[in-house]
């Protein structure tokens, strides 16, 4: 069955492709608008769909119950499909091209004849766009840019639609007879954050039986011992086979990678044996490496301490921290968000909707903050967690968050984030996130550089400095862990350890179903060497509630021990 990103993209699509044909505004809204209310559906979507009750979500008509019934049942839809070949190929690559809508996409169409990519980027580069209404300059340079940009990200997909896709061809291999043994490798084994490629490493009884059988389910061609599958997947997937079970440990290793890790190894290949990583690695005289540290980041920390193998695991996570309800924009109550925090096994929560700048989100304004205070005072007692109040305050451009001090002393956690002006120079926005640090009332630094990952890069800023104003007022670092943002980078963790920061991994979930983010949140923590102890997340209740009260009194990491 499609999931619900799925059937929101479908619809979407649809909407778009009908916008460029010129067809009723009232037509392309109801399919925007039922993407939306799918999107705000929760958790209860599929059971809907499954039970054929979609007409009790508010904005699903007939019309487009028919059209995702058709979508589950059959993976297609036919108005979808018609749509399709109504409009010129190349116009849904256009599409994608931020700042670009269809009905921008339809004036390039028709005032240049411009139907894809190739035809927008030549057009640009000849200063053709300029000569149109409402396509500035600035405009034509813009588009340039993210041509570029939509090149790099079509070569990677995000790690969570890579764990989809593994685990789907993994059942589909499982049924084989003669395989034996197989693993996940390359970049997904690392818990790399976008994914260029696929790597599996198959143990086989019998290679030409496997072949044989593998054609049942894939389509692919043979290099030497490799296996590409060739079945439209968006980035290469590659199987590589082993007959006899031994070297199945050494091509693991191999294909791991990362490639620069294995060139600092200075290894024999001879020397490669071993039932098992643990003892491949004492075999070529080096301590081993857990898979996701296994970059050239590792040769580069001057720290050896900082070198250790993490044993940080979700196992590990006491606190659910910085997640919305629909008191903002997410998708569930409070009670539903605690009732699954409860249920995953949480001992505390801190509930972090939006804050009043945060207008777009329907961010709480003072007075719904104290209405929420209200109804988690009387939660409380039908909880065996115990819940905080918390809030994910903006960062003005000047720096100030968009509550009073005197009004943030309301909250039990106060996350500091940037949401609007992603524009500035690096220096005034370094300056701006640091004087949100030295607020004496913020806990924690979300998402610390803003990226969006295959969509929107970085804001200019200086992490380091940033780092070391976190580090100097006991603020923690989040690596927020929905897969679109994975920020902080894995890569500056290692410097924020050496600075001493804590660190709180957190799904930023919109629904409850996105609690389980922190999976990949503990991947890139991981990649950073971290352990549990360093993740506020895996303090015990009491830890936790003394690293809040201990707020602005010095670094609580070096006083914890």
């Amino acid at each position: 069955m499609p999931d619900k990103k799925e059937i929101i993209n479908l619809l979407e699509d649809i909407a778009d492709m009908m916008e460029f044909n010129g067809e009723n505004a009232f037509k392309v809204n109801a399919y925007r608008n039922g993407a939306n209310s799918i999107r705000k559906a929760g958790d209860q979507i599929e059971q809907l769909i499954k039970t054929k009750k979609l007409e009790e979500v508010k904005g699903i008509g007939k019309g487009l119950q028919s059209v995702i019934y058709e979508f589950v049942n059959t993976g297609k839809s036919l108005l979808h499909e018609e749509l399709k070949k109504s409009v010129p190929e190349g116009i849904s690559d256009l599409l994608k091209i931020r700042g670009l809508g269809p009905k921008k996409i339809k004036i390039l169409y028709s005032e240049l004849g411009i139907s894809n990519i190739g035809e927008l980027e030549y057009a640009c580069k000849e200063n053709r766009l300029g000569l149109l209404k409402g396509f500035g300059e600035s405009t034509q340079n813009k588009i340039i840019e993210e041509i570029k940009k939509l090149k790099v990200y079509n070569k990677y997909i995000l790690l969570d639609k890579a764990g989809k896709i593994s685990d789907d061809i993994l059942k589909r291999l499982s049924g084989l007879k003669p395989v034996v043994r197989i693993t996940i490798s390359g970049e997904l084994r690392r818990g790399m954050e976008i994914i260029s490629e696929l790597r599996f490493v198959l143990a086989v009884s019998d290679k030409k039986l496997f072949l044989k059988e593998l054609k049942k389910v894939f389509s692919f061609e043979e290099k030497g011992s490799e296996v590409l599958i060739s079945n439209g997947f968006q980035i290469p997937v590659i199987f590589s086979i082993v007959e006899e079970e031994n070297n199945f440990c050494k091509e693991m290793f191999l294909t791991t990678g990362s490639k620069d890790f294995l060139y600092n190894l200075k290894f024999d290949p001879s020397k490669i044996s071993g039932k098992n990583e643990k003892e491949i690695f004492p075999g070529i005289n080096y301590p081993y490496v857990i898979p996701e540290m296994r970059e050239k980041e590792y040769f580069e920390v001057k720290n050896k301490e900082l070198l250790k193998n993490s044993d940080l695991s979700v196992d590990h996570f006491k606190g659910l921290l910085h997640f919305h309800t629909n008191y903002s924009d997410a998708q569930n109550t409070l009670t539903e968000m605690l009732e699954a925090a409860q249920k995953t096994g949480f001992e505390f929560a801190a509930v972090c909707d939006h804050s009043k700048s945060a207008i777009y989100a329907n961010g709480l304004s003072e007075e719904r903050v104290l209405l929420q205070k209200e109804e988690i005072k009387k939660l409380s007692p039908k909880f065996k967690l115990r819940i905080f109040q918390g809030i994910e305050s903006d960062i003005l451009q000047d720096g100030n968050l968009d509550y009073s001090n005197d009004f943030l002393k309301n909250f039990d956690f106060v996350v500091a984030s940037v949401h609007s002006r992603f524009n500035l120079e690096e220096e005034e926005m370094t300056k701006r996130i640091i004087k949100a640090v030295e607020n004496p009332f913020t806990n924690l630094l979300g998402h610390p550089t803003g990226r969006l990952l295959l969509s929107r890069d970085a804001y200019k800023v200086n992490m380091k400095k940033v780092i070391d104003a976190c580090s100097s007022n006991n603020v923690a670092v989040e690596i927020n862990a929905n897969p679109h943002r994975l920020d902080l980078d894995w890569r500056l963790i290692y410097y924020a350890r050496e600075k001493g920061c804590l660190f709180s991994i957190n799904p930023d979930a919109h629904s409850t179903e996105e609690i389980s983010y922190i999976k990949y949140g503990v991947l890139i923590g991981r990649k950073g060497g971290l352990n549990f102890e360093e993740v506020i997340n895996c303090f015990s209740l009491h830890d936790f509630t003394k690293y809040l009260e201990e707020k602005g009194k010095g670094k609580y990491s070096e006083r914890r021990s």
